[in-house]
């Protein structure tokens, strides 16, 4: 039998689109284990709706490392427990991306290296910002260039908490993604670019309080604002109520707040005000920044 354990991410942290992200302490996990007939079986708090035939996406992954290694796909039973919600902004569809690679290449006798793991992910999912914390962990960047992805681990430790909070529907990133407008002012490139910079100084030198004004971002939120109700009021009242910075997570509808745990209590108070009153139901938890990537247990 083999497990593994792969954490939620969240990207963008506001300005960063499509290149900064983290893993979070919440969990899927992939077992697998020998068998006379293929399955897949399903557990955890989302996996209503999860397709249990060959065009499940772990097994859809599996199948892809398997060919580019020249090994047989062997029979095998798959229970996936899935604690990530899907369709929220926490990164489901790289964590089944992820976890099906670190498992194929695992039982394939580990032909290939993290690095040559992440070019794969990236491939699949088609931007590295949620499978590049899902890999490695901590804080990340992930640097496009024309050998494949760069990753950098930013933080891998911190004792910042992080607060989701997760109105009840669903937002598929392509839907999301369909809003966004295909050209950038330059003076809003410019603006993320500097932002960006002092969200990785704020996750370099521990000083959170440039995460209020680093995580201000023109390329992206303000767009998504009509899909999530509430959003942008929500986003300032986490910084009224004692948050270090807020965003929207991934392609949303989760929000994220950074902040210290005195003020959990009070910032998710006033973003789950914020969606009730916006006709939103929603639930907030405190989680922490995972500083592991997908690992076999």
């Amino acid at each position: 039998m083999l497990c593994a354990k792969i954490p939620a991410t969240s990207a963008n942290l506001g300005p960063g689109f499509d290149c900064l992200g983290l893993a979070l302490n919440l969990y899927n996990t992939i077992t697998v284990e020998e068998s006379s007939t293929w399955q897949i079986r399903l557990a955890g708090k989302y996996s209503t709706g999860l397709p249990v035939d060959e065009s499940n996406l772990v097994w859809q992954t599996m199948l892809f490392l398997w060919k580019k290694a020249n090994h047989p796909a062997p029979k095998v039973t798959l229970t996936l427990e899935n604690q990530i919600p899907p369709a929220r902004g926490l990164g489901s569809s790289s964590a089944a991306i992820v976890g099906g690679l670190v498992v194929a290449n695992s039982l394939a006798g580990s032909p290939f290296s993290q690095l040559e793991l992440l070019q794969m992910a990236n491939e699949l999912e088609g931007h590295p910002d949620n499978v590049t914390p899902a890999l490695y962990g901590g804080v990340t960047l992930a640097v496009e260039t024309a050998e494949g992805v760069l990753p950098r681990v930013l933080c891998e430790n911190s004792n910042i908490h992080v607060l989701v909070t997760i109105p009840d529907f669903l937002l598929s990133t392509s839907k999301s993604r369909k809003v966004l407008s295909p050209k950038v002012d330059r003076r809003d490139a410019v603006f993320n670019i500097a932002h960006a910079g002092l969200v990785i100084e704020a996750f370099l030198r521990n000083d959170y309080k440039l995460l209020k004004e680093g995580m201000r971002d023109r390329l992206h939120q303000d767009q998504r604002a009509a899909l999530v109700p509430g959003l942008s009021e929500a986003l300032s009242s986490a910084l009224e109520n004692g948050a270090y910075g807020s965003a929207l997570s991934g392609s949303g509808p989760t929000l994220l707040a950074f902040l210290s745990p005195e003020h959990t209590q009070a910032v998710s108070a006033c973003m789950l005000q914020t969606f009730a009153k916006h006709g939103l139901n929603a639930e907030a938890f405190p989680l922490l920044i995972s500083s592991r990537g997908a690992h076999i247990l």
